[in-house]
């Protein structure tokens, strides 16, 4: 017997489960793999031993549609942080690698984002260390678009779609007041302000986008940002603010901090929000006006009746190439995007190598972050746009969208 195993790890998008019928496809057609489990939650699902059989579960075009069109992730997800392949975390991958081997277990798929690339590459030195010819496969996924050399990640279209859409309908809404006021938008991004440029997009297309942008590439300064807003409303009565939840000060320090609990992931990451909630507080007592704050929080990663079609394509194919490299001998690498134009828009899979992704982070270049790091530049959105096209519609039942559920 020759089986594979796949499991989904991180923050859910719009696009993971695409990217999971893609390697249930793959595996399919290749007639080369008798099971393919699917593992639920994540890496700690093979700890526990649960899984299914997911050509049981996903048998027909039919299901694959529905698979491809659902948010969140199917089989559902973790946040388990796996000790350094080294003699000090031996018993933890001796018993990982039992396990595989008694499942017959050749070749493993994890969809994921910075954290899940970094399981996958500890999985894969821990294999050349022992000798085994198991193959580990990354297969990108984050809204954040922060993963390193990949031109995009799966799931970054179909959120940048969404943010796009939310912000100029929000700006709609704040332009029919004559009472001067400021709305700000809160968007995830800790590190990387990719979700945030996406606040502009409209920009392109009728003008529509937030008066400004703040990323957290570049130190966030509150006098600044006072003085941008104090600024703008000399000349118009509404002003909408985009601002990455992960802007920071010249010091590093959250500008929201004061209002989190401090509290961190498996993987040290702290859990951010309040950004938005902490300016608003700021213009209310420096500026006096009537201010808003919206925390648009995971509608951005789940709001998948506004996906894009490109995002949802790519989603598929890139599950698809994980399982070609597999099968081809490959391992300790991450299937990846590689932009072959912007206009008009091609791009095709790549192999990318595991041990210069995993805790990597890729910014935004600052070429695409106006002199005044206040805005985003044309260039930058014009590089994000070709990601968000194309409409994808699910399955309606009684007015609402049919989800395709995997029991756990």
């Amino acid at each position: 017997m020759i089986n594979a195993i796949v499991g989904q790890s991180g923050g859910p998008t719009a696009a993971i489960n695409a990217s999971l019928s893609g390697v249930i496809r793959a595996c399919r057609e290749s007639g080369k793999i008798d099971t393919l489990f699917g593992s639920f939650y994540g890496i700690q699902g093979i700890f526990d031993e649960h899984f299914c059989s997911l050509f049981d579960v996903v048998p027909d075009e039919n299901a694959h549609r529905s698979l491809e069109l659902t948010p969140a992730s199917a089989l559902g997800s973790c946040r388990k942080k796996l000790p350094k392949p080294d003699d000090e975390g031996a018993e933890t991958y001796t018993k990982l690698f039992e396990i595989f081997d008694k499942h017959e277990i050749k070749y493993f798929f994890y969809i994921g984002g910075n954290d899940s690339m970094d399981t996958v590459h500890k999985l894969s030195v821990w294999a050349k260390r022992i000798n085994s010819d198991i193959r580990f496969i990354g297969v990108p996924k984050t809204i954040d678009n922060d993963l390193s050399l990949t031109d995009h990640t799966p799931g970054f279209g179909s959120a940048a779609k969404y943010l796009a859409t939310s912000c100029a309908e929000m700006i709609r809404d704040t332009e029919v007041y004559t009472t001067d006021a400021v709305t700000i938008i809160e968007i995830m991004g800790r590190d990387a302000g990719w979700l945030t440029a996406c606040s502009a997009l409209a920009r392109l297309t009728d003008g529509t986008a937030p008066d400004f942008v703040y990323l957290p590439e570049v130190a966030f300064s509150v006098d600044a940002f006072i003085s941008d807003v104090k600024e703008a409303l000399k000349t118009k009565h509404n002003i909408v603010v985009a601002v990455s939840e992960g802007v920071r000060d010249e010091n590093g320090v959250y500008v929201g901090e004061s209002s989190q609990s401090g509290k961190t992931d498996a993987f040290g990451h702290k859990y951010l929000s309040g950004t938005g909630k902490t300016l608003e507080e700021i213009v209310r007592e420096r500026i006096g006006c009537k201010v808003r704050s919206v925390e648009i929080n995971i509608l951005q990663r789940c709001a998948s009746h506004l996906s894009s079609k490109t995002d949802i394509d790519e989603s598929v194919a890139v599950g698809k190439y994980a399982v070609e490299l597999a099968l081809s001998g490959k391992t300790g690498s991450m299937a990846a995007f590689e932009r072959v134009s912007t206009k008009p828009y091609v791009c095709k899979c790549a192999e990318a190598d595991l041990d210069k992704v995993a805790n990597a982070v890729r910014s935004v270049p600052l070429e695409f972050i106006t002199p005044e790091k206040n805005n985003v530049t044309d260039e930058c959105l014009e590089w994000i746009m070709p990601l968000v096209q194309g409409e994808v519609s699910p399955e309606f039942k009684n007015g609402l969208p049919v989800h395709f559920i995997i029991k756990r």
